[in-house]
């Protein structure tokens, strides 16, 4: 049997499946675990959205091929909605992609701007995939460090000089996962003066614009006045619309930008099932008031966990967006992967070391705001009985 290629052995899962091991030994010996270490949505798209999608399945004519570049209905849709929700116009025929599922995109977005050798910043910690989308290209990765201290907003002005004459391609993303922090305009205008004095590919991916709280409405890189230059901005389906297993996101910017993603798309797919993008559309074009409360149900969940640790003495901030809680490590723990596993051995709690998304993750851990408010206000409570000896 043939080796693996080299670069795999740079992609990193030896946690995440470490710990779904151990899940697996607690649920073997009879105790139910919680789990909140997956970010998949638990609740159910709008009906308006599931009755869009069963009509379109039933027609043959949606049987072929794709197209690529997506159905025009669909690219009109997400230009309508961008506008209506960020005020920013876009050309559909050529600002706007259609992607299976935005982590699709930002998969291969290094192989469409990555020659081997080249350097890409990204966040750390950050989502695995822009990592990985460096390496499939065999690209170089320079990590751009997210710390309490600069409010988890990357410090551009401390990349070296030669670094960012060099560097390629950036990734950012506000929401932020994992540690659910928000960027505002002024550090948006920074970025891109950066990417344009330095001439490099800007990619933001805002899966998290509409899982917002108390009044937070994140804004869009592209609001900013000429970051069509350099910059594309990726959306999901998966937690506004709650269409997680549908595979549907898109990225609109720069057309450059998107038609060389393009190209490297059209080797390798046909683009995403005609019906998906119908219920792309009748999400896109539905109500708004049931994208509110779909936040408001998760903004619940938020207090639910966070005021039940606190409780707890374990000191966590609300975050403002995201479907994450980024929690500092309690009661003198230095080690991230330490303190999950022990938080699944004596509480059979679920959670995400911060080591697991990069280096500077280590002294966290990531919650998932999934399940319903019992099973946040249990998993609180067996946190409260197995470290009852640090709390008292």
């Amino acid at each position: 049997m043939a080796k693996t290629a080299e670069r795999l052995q740079q992609l990193g899962s030896g946690i995440f499946s470490e710990l779904d091991e151990l899940r697996k030994q607690k649920e073997q010996e009879g105790i139910k675990t919680i789990n909140l270490s997956i970010g998949s949505p638990d609740l159910a798209p709008a009906d308006h959205i599931k009755k869009a999608l069963q009509a379109e399945v039933d027609s043959s004519e949606n049987y072929g091929y794709p197209l690529t570049n997506g159905m025009p209905e669909f690219r009109e849709a997400v230009a309508e909605w961008y506008e209506k929700r960020f005020q920013v116009p876009l050309n559909p025929k050529t600002e706007v992609l259609p992607v299976m599922g935005s982590q699709d995109g930002l998969g291969h977005l290094g192989l469409a701007y990555l020659n081997p050798g080249d350097i890409a910043l990204v966040p750390d910690p950050g989502y695995p995939v822009y990592t990985a989308s460096v390496l499939l290209a065999n690209g170089v990765k320079y990590p751009l460090p997210l710390t309490a201290d600069n409010k988890f907003l990357p410090d551009l002005k401390a990349i070296p000089k030669e670094i960012a004459q060099k560097a390629k391609l950036m990734f950012l993303n506000y929401p932020n996962n994992p540690v659910a922090a928000v960027a505002d305009m002024e550090f948006f205008a920074e970025a891109v003066a950066f990417a344009k004095e330095n001439h490099i590919v800007l990619c933001h991916d805002l899966a998290y614009s509409e899982l917002a709280y108390d009044g937070y409405r994140p804004p869009s890189i592209l609001e900013v006045p000429g970051a069509k230059d350099v910059a594309i901005e990726f959306h999901s389906f998966s937690k506004t619309f709650c269409m997680a297993g549908c595979r549907l996101g898109f990225v609109v910017g720069n057309q450059e930008i998107i038609a060389g993603l393009t190209i490297v798309k059209s080797n390798i797919d046909f683009g995403v099932y005609k019906p998906i993008q119908k219920a792309g559309i009748a999400a896109l074009t539905g109500p708004d008031d049931w994208v509110r409360e779909n936040a408001a149900i998760y903004q619940h969940r938020r207090d639910i966990l966070v005021d039940g640790l606190n409780s707890l003495g374990w000191q966590v901030e609300k975050p403002k967006a995201s479907m994450f809680v980024w929690a500092p490590l309690p009661w003198g723990y230095q080690s991230s992967r330490e303190f999950a596993l022990d938080l699944l051995d004596k509480a059979g709690v679920v959670v995400v070391p911060g080591i697991a998304f990069g280096e500077q993750g280590d002294g966290y851990v990531r919650m998932a705001l999934v399940g319903e408010d019992r099973l946040l206000e249990e998993a609180v409570e067996r946190i409260g009985k197995a470290f009852a000896s640090y709390i008292s």
